[in-house]
């Protein structure tokens, strides 16, 4: 059953679309805490790897590149750097909640994030096949 050219030019859009928003989640990763941002740059480089051969080319030249390169290196993220990630958010997230967050209803979806990202981070991601660091 072949894909009909119509078919195939929305998915490469909505690829695009999915990627280009993977890559502004991966950016705020950068400077929000909480926030992963390997998971984003990997889902994004998925996405312009199947849609768009130049998108994928600038995100391995951008800042966000060095992820990438340092993932496929390793095959994974080592074990030393995951702890460190998830010490990372749970510091700022912790900083976040008991001094900058008085509302409630937004404590609980900071704290979910939080939750969710140290899930993917130590659970998720693959380790990395040389584990030495």
């Amino acid at each position: 059953m072949s894909s009909s050219p119509r078919y195939r030019l929305c998915t490469r859009y909505l690829l695009i679309v999915l990627g280009g928003l993977s890559v502004l989640a991966a950016a705020l990763g950068v400077v929000v805490p909480g926030l992963p941002t390997t998971p984003f740059v990997l889902l994004a480089s998925w996405c312009f790897y199947q849609s768009s051969p130049r998108l994928q080319k600038w995100l391995l030249q951008s800042f966000l590149g060095r992820y990438i390169r340092d993932y496929q290196r390793r095959g994974g993220i080592t074990t030393r750097k995951r702890i460190y990630i998830i010490l990372l958010m749970l510091t700022m997230v912790s900083i976040s909640l008991i001094f900058f967050i008085h509302a409630t209803t937004i404590r609980i979806i900071v704290a979910v994030a939080a939750l969710i990202g140290c899930i993917v981070v130590g659970f998720v991601l693959p380790k990395a096949k040389n584990d030495s660091q």
